[in-house]
């Protein structure tokens, strides 16, 4: 049996295998201690970072509710100012119906009628200016008649007084004087010359076809087209949208609204202070946690360091060094602040576990996998029979599609309020347009249009008359040869040759033919040269030429050309009475569709921009996102890296104290060795044979029996 007395060498102690082991575990158990420490801290100024952030968004949050309140009741107002364009394009539509829904039935008609009012046209064209050109003949034949009248009148009286000269007894006895007597006979053949080639006055004038012509083109040719205004009815439906915000207490409730949000926004502002204490002393008492954690760490740090530098092999544990013994103390401390400090450390973690592990699971995973909105949205615990919560307490009617789902996702995608809570079920602004009532009004109004195309009539009775009595002003019994043939022929022929043959008779007779022949000199000089040369009379010729020429073309076959007109006005007037009738419902209900179609773009103009643009309730979602980041990001975040960073350092300060124990024995001077009684029963592979009493002469074991 061992003796209790057997003494133990020092050198069986340091040499054991697991020593190194220790000693390596023991190095790397306080780094993953210091990185959990680190963690925790750097969670715990992470945490008093963002709390100094808080402000930043709630400021920004409460000046988006502010903007939301301020600008709504003008983006309101746009909406209802809008009609306006409405309304005048409309009025401008009724306006010109004429133009436009006349319009567009004559584009329709246009191949069939149009053809046939251009000949009514033309032939009213034809018919200004047949008058005109019988006016030009009437006028230019005046003023010819009137030239030529007194020229022939004096020409007649020279004629026969030669005659009665030349009636001489001297001209008719060629016995006596055969010279004289030959010459008188030829003077007397010339005579015939002596006249006027365009005599104007053997023509008829042309006064019976213009008195026709001037009652003929007194036919217009016009058409009507009924207008119905609808302009009251517009009117008052401007009137019905103006007073929308007099309808719905907008104003009121955003007033309200506002000084809410700037009460709510200074009482969180008075919270400010004691949040920031709040947080220190939070941040103290986290940084208390960590320096527990780190000075047992610093004691194990410099137990380890001061046992290594002091460790001597060959020392027997009572005569170890100062340092080597201080190593071992330090790490009994850090032992025993452990005990100190780790129901505290637990108790806290396990707290902080419990706060920000349930407020992780419960809260801020539910949220961002939108569970958590179908516990709100959840009414059986207020309401077993009701299906939704929001809609069944806010408008009594809980089978609405309303959820706080629905109502967080159109939020988020900046959508106006009034499609986010449908509102539509407290104000109905479809109703408030009163859509169906209006456009059944507006088409009512527009059925109204009666344009019976049977009521216009193309050409009265009294303009085909007209026509006819065209066909027969009588333009073909006009002889359009003789006048041609009279303006065609000079005014007079030349006297120059019936003078020099005046000239040759001798006597008596000669000094009366001298006198003839300076009777018509003086003729010619006096009016035969200036009618030549008058640009009077050369104007008269040349109108009276151009409106006989068109005279006689437009008289040739005129009876078949009037009567080709009739008959498509006939046609034409056919088509219009009887046949128009679908077109013209068709035109009318496309104006119609034209007219409600602004109304229509209106009111789904005002929806959408109420359900998108107007009031959008992005401020409220996003109070809801900074309450999920300060207590998900900021608070639950921080609390979990925490507790899961001190937590690590205070699970591992077990192994830490146990392995501390061991290099402890290692390290501090003994009092005493031990001492074995059988050498056989030391749990040794290879014994030293030294002398121990010689080697450690102030040990206090007994010396063996065999010495005895």
């Amino acid at each position: 049996m061992p003796s209790s007395h057997s003494v133990e060498p020092a050198a069986f102690k340091l040499e054991m295998p697991g020593f190194q082991t220790v000693i390596s575990l023991y190095l790397h158990l306080p780094i993953v201690c210091r990185i959990g420490v680190l963690c925790a801290y750097a969670a715990n100024q992470n945490l008093s970072s963002q709390v100094k952030n808080i402000r930043r968004l709630v400021n920004s949050n409460m000046r988006d509710l502010h903007t939301f309140a301020n600008d709504t009741p003008m983006q309101i107002d746009y909406l209802i100012s809008q009609y306006a364009t409405v309304k005048n394009k409309v009025n401008y539509d009724l306006d010109n119906i004429g133009p436009l829904l006349g319009g567009r039935i004559h584009v329709r008609l246009e191949k069939e009628v149009h053809p046939a009012l251009n000949q009514v046209l033309n032939m009213a064209g034809a018919m200004r200016e047949t008058k005109e050109a019988l006016e030009n003949v009437s006028v230019s034949l005046v003023v010819l008649q009137e030239g030529t009248g007194k020229l022939h009148f004096n020409l007649s009286q020279v004629r026969d007084s030669i005659n009665r000269t030349l009636d001489d007894p001297g001209c008719h006895d060629e016995e006596s004087d055969a010279t004289t007597a030959q010459l008188c006979h030829s003077i007397r053949q010339s005579l015939s010359q002596l006249q006027m080639s365009a005599n104007f006055t053997r023509l008829p004038n042309v006064n019976p076809q213009l008195e026709k012509m001037k009652n003929v083109v007194k036919t217009d040719l016009s058409s009507v087209v009924h207008r119905v205004s609808v302009q009251n009815l517009v009117d008052s439906v401007g009137n019905n949208i103006s007073s929308f915000s007099r309808a719905f207490p907008l104003q009121t409730c955003l007033s309200n609204f506002t000084i809410f949000i700037s009460h709510a926004h200074a009482k969180i502002e008075d919270y400010y202070p004691e949040i920031d204490k709040m947080d220190f002393y939070r941040w103290i008492g986290c940084i208390a946690l960590c320096c527990m954690v780190v000075l047992v760490l610093a004691f194990n740090y410099l137990g380890l360091l001061c046992g290594t530098l002091g460790y001597d092999k060959h020392a027997s544990p009572t005569t170890r060094g100062c340092i080597s013994n201080t190593g071992g103390t330090l790490l009994m401390a850090g032992v025993g602040f452990s005990f100190i400090f780790s129901w505290m450390l637990m108790g806290v973690l396990t707290t902080i576990f419990l706060a920000g592990g349930n407020m992780e699971k419960l809260l801020c995973e539910p949220f961002h996998t939108k569970e958590l909105f179908k516990v709100v949205d959840t009414p059986y615990l207020i309401n077993p029979e009701w299906k939704n919560f929001i809609p069944g307490y806010m408008y009594n009617d809980s089978e609405l599609e309303l959820t706080s789902e629905s109502l967080y996702s159109t939020c988020k995608q900046n959508k106006g309020i009034y499609s986010a809570l449908r509102l539509d079920k407290v104000f109905n602004i479809s109703s408030f347009l009163n859509t169906t009532v209006f456009t059944k009004d507006v088409v009512h109004q527009l059925e109204n249009f009666r344009i019976d195309l049977r009521a216009i009539i193309l050409l009265e009775a009294e303009g085909k008359q007209n026509l006819l009595d065209f066909s027969e002003a009588g333009l073909s019994e006009i002889n359009y040869a003789d006048y041609l043939d009279e303006v065609t022929h000079a005014v007079i022929i030349e006297t120059h040759e019936q003078e020099h043959s005046m000239l040759s008779p001798r006597g008596p007779l000669q000094t009366a033919l001298k006198g003839h022949v300076a009777t018509l000199q003086r003729i010619h000089r006096q009016q035969i040269a200036p009618m030549e040369q008058a640009m009077k009379y050369v104007r008269a010729r040349s109108a009276l030429n151009q409106s006989m020429r068109f005279l006689e073309r437009t008289a040739s076959d005129l009876p078949n050309k009037v009567t080709d007109v009739l008959e498509a006005i006939e046609a034409a007037q056919h088509l219009i009475s009887h046949n128009a009738t679908l077109l013209i419902n068709q035109e009318t209900r496309k104006y119609s569709a034209t007219i409600i179609g602004y109304f229509n773009q209106y009111i789904e103009w005002v929806k959408t921009s109420l359900a998108l643009e107007v009031a959008p309730c992005k401020p409220f979602s996003n109070i809801l996102d900074t309450a999920q980041i300060m207590t998900c990001s900021f608070l639950v975040d921080s609390m979990n890296t925490f507790w899961m960073g001190l937590g690590c350092s205070t699970l591992f300060l077990l192994p830490s104290v146990i392995l501390a124990v061991k290099l402890a024995k290692y390290y501090r001077r003994m009092d005493t060795e031990d001492v074995y009684d059988d050498v056989e029963t030391i749990p040794m592979k290879n014994v030293p044979t030294y002398d121990t009493m010689n080697r450690f002469p102030r040990a206090s074991a007994p010396p063996r029996h065999i010495d005895w």
